[in-house]
């Protein structure tokens, strides 16, 4: 399957470094008790088009993102809908977890994630 090449807004580089040095509670228990050694590369905070993506995968062409109460509004919604739409277009896939879902349910989190990357690899070879 051949893939869009990703369009990067360089600008965003020191909002990315920032966020990487600021991580949210449950982004950071993801990076660290998960996905910093899972097996296939994994970038924590990665410009992405016009976006900073919580969490993306390369190879598997997967975004995970972690939502917390700003993207349960409407506007948040409508916001994560764009966001989504144009990650497709680069055939991206969007995994998105709320907060709670990481506090709660933290090892059926990784799982899906691990199902997801496994599947999408073996998808786009």
């Amino acid at each position: 399957m051949e893939q869009t090449p990703l369009k990067k807004n360089n600008s965003l580089l020191n909002v990315a470094r920032i966020l990487r040095r600021n991580m949210t509670r449950q982004e950071k228990h993801l990076w660290y008790d998960f996905l910093r050694y899972y097996p296939i590369k994994i970038y924590k905070q990665r410009i992405i088009d016009n976006f900073i993506v919580d969490f993306y995968c390369h190879s598997a062409r997967l975004v995970i993102e972690l939502d917390g109460s700003q993207h349960y509004t409407k506007q948040g919604k409508v916001h994560d809908a764009i966001r989504t739409e144009i990650f497709e277009r680069y055939g991206i896939y969007v995994l998105r977890f709320s907060n709670k879902d990481i506090d709660e349910n933290f090892e059926g989190v990784c799982h899906r994630i691990d199902r997801m990357i496994n599947e999408r690899i073996e998808i786009l070879a």
